[in-house]
């Protein structure tokens, strides 16, 4: 049995479905399958039940599934210890904008405590760059929102977000229950500057062109609706920072997904370990 096997066999056992699990191993399905076969037959057990809709773990695969990621744990903490041992250990992340979030606070406590001598760097960037200076080399590992251009990096879904608009108080539109994009056709809305991701920038613009200020930061998108009356969009679990902002629900837009996002986990032995306590802290 073999750690590439297990790392293999956890993504099955997490994505519950061979196609996302290839996709999130940046693998073809056929060698993964195999794989997964191989595994059964070196345990002597059927690990998981296999269907037209997806995938179930057995027993024996829900038992295999705590000791794998135990075991992968632990490699990564030898690599991690190891690494230390050849020079200061360090971490950089990039963390998107207005990043108070309870499940990174939850992520910075865990990650602190299991590698206490760990210098960690955050470079939190603003909002139009999706992947917080990780195209350009400036981090190891994003703290983001999906959906972005992901081509060339492995990303991991941690939650997903629904949105709200960002209205003024006194707006005619803040005392419904909720909205439609079509309600907001005519209105004017913040904008990233060009040459931001087109799939980010699609995204928060509600798939479809429009007009109004260009900003790059959350509190420039705040500012523009107080003064000018512009919309945008917000995950609904944040708090609107002043008594003059409303957050409206959105129903016919697509959940935002946080994402953890990393270019390639060997550069940096940290990068696994973090992802591990990435989707325990963001599931809570």
């Amino acid at each position: 049995m073999e750690l590439r096997q297990l790392r293999y066999f956890v993504a099955v056992a997490e994505e519950l479905h061979f196609g996302r699990a290839a996709s999130r191993l940046h693998m073809s399905q056929p060698p993964l399958s195999r794989a997964i076969k191989q595994l059964e037959t070196e345990v002597g057990a059927t690990l998981l039940q296999r269907s037209s809709t997806g995938v179930v773990l057995t027993p024996a695969g829900a038992v295999l599934l705590d000791d794998a990621r135990r075991l992968l744990e632990q490699a990564d903490q030898v690599r991690v210890r190891v690494a230390a041992a050849a020079g200061p250990a360090s971490l950089t992340i990039g963390i998107l904008g207005d990043s108070t979030d309870e499940g990174a606070n939850r992520l910075a406590a865990e990650f602190s405590r299991k590698h206490p001598d760990v210098e960690v760097r955050i470079r939190d960037t603003d909002l139009t760059d999706p992947t917080c200076g990780l195209r350009a080399g400036l981090v190891d590992v994003a703290l983001t929102r999906a959906p972005f251009e992901r081509a060339g990096l492995t990303t991991y879904d941690l939650r997903a977000d629904p949105l709200g608009v960002v209205l003024r108080s006194d707006d005619p539109l803040a005392q419904r229950a909720q909205l439609a994009l079509a309600d907001l056709a005519d209105r004017q809305w913040f904008r990233f500057p060009d040459g931001t991701d087109a799939t980010w920038q699609s995204y928060w613009s509600g798939g479809s062109p429009r007009q109004g200020p260009v900003v790059r930061t959350v509190q420039e998108c705040l500012q523009a609706v107080l003064w000018n009356g512009t919309i945008g969009l917000a995950p609904l679990r944040h708090e609107p920072p002043s008594p003059g902002l409303t957050i409206v629900p959105l129903h016919d837009i697509a959940a935002s997904r946080v994402v953890v996002a990393w270019k390639d986990s060997g550069s940096n032995p940290l990068i696994p370990s973090l992802v591990r306590i990435a989707r325990t802290a963001y599931a809570n």
